[in-house]
């Protein structure tokens, strides 16, 4: 297994398991040998398109590179896709010939792939392979779609899309991050075209028991960001 790259990667801790930040927005579970990303969303810009909404038609292309990407470096033994992986469910019949080989080629390159049942996609295409589970348990973690209200030690979930607000030299800036009160975890969303919503949000409340702390992604690294320090928009 290939060392992290600390300058991509900051370490956290959720429910006892260590799990790494990856500036891609994934989460790997070294102890499990598990690469974890929430809420692909391929896809998302024909079904856009369909609406009447032109977006650029690369999204499904662009969160491939980064899923392949993330992949390469950590080497895992297992992905886990945390829902939502697909926008919608005819999402499968618009994806791109060359795109739906790439994906093909990733599940068969690792040895277990396991798409997590999501809203948006709640019967995945099994023609990708993998398995198709509703939750799924690793060690100390349950690995779901949707964060459910109450303790929930372990929890490890997408589904919201998080993003912090912080200052920093002088402005205020926005971005994708995960966000843990070190009992569970929210993943941040994986695709290209998925938008954030800010941890600061009543949606969260219900998932934590004390103010979460966020690790925000920058540019080139992961930023761990107290939650007191975390504003609304």
């Amino acid at each position: 297994m290939n060392a992290p790259d600390r300058t991509l990667h900051e370490t956290l801790v959720v429910n006892g398991a260590q799990l790494v930040a990856d500036l891609s927005g994934a989460a790997f579970y070294p102890a499990q040998s598990t690469l974890l990303v929430a809420d692909l969303h391929f896809e998302k810009g024909s079904a856009f398109a369909r609406k009447g909404l032109f977006l650029p038609p690369y999204d499904t292309r662009t969160t491939l590179a980064r899923l392949e990407a993330a992949i390469a470096r950590h080497r895992p033994a297992r992905v886990v896709a945390l829902g939502d992986s697909f926008h919608d469910c005819q999402a499968d019949f618009r994806i791109h010939g060359e795109d739906s080989r790439t994906l093909a080629t990733l599940v068969a390159g690792v040895e277990d792939w396991v798409w997590i049942e999501g809203n948006h996609d709640p019967a995945p295409p099994p023609r990708y392979g993998g398995r198709i589970l509703a939750e799924l348990t690793l060690g100390p973690l349950v690995l779901r779609h949707e964060p459910q209200a109450g303790r929930q030690p372990g929890e490890v979930a997408g589904h919201l899309h998080p993003c912090a607000r912080v200052n920093g030299r002088g402005r205020s800036v926005r971005a994708r991050c995960f966000v843990s009160d070190g009992s569970r975890l929210i993943l941040p969303a994986f695709g290209a075209y998925t938008g954030g919503l800010n941890i600061r949000d009543a949606a969260f409340a219900p998932c934590f028991e004390t103010r979460p702390d966020a690790w925000v992604i920058g540019r080139t690294k992961v930023y761990r960001v107290a939650g007191k320090r975390c504003l609304g928009d």
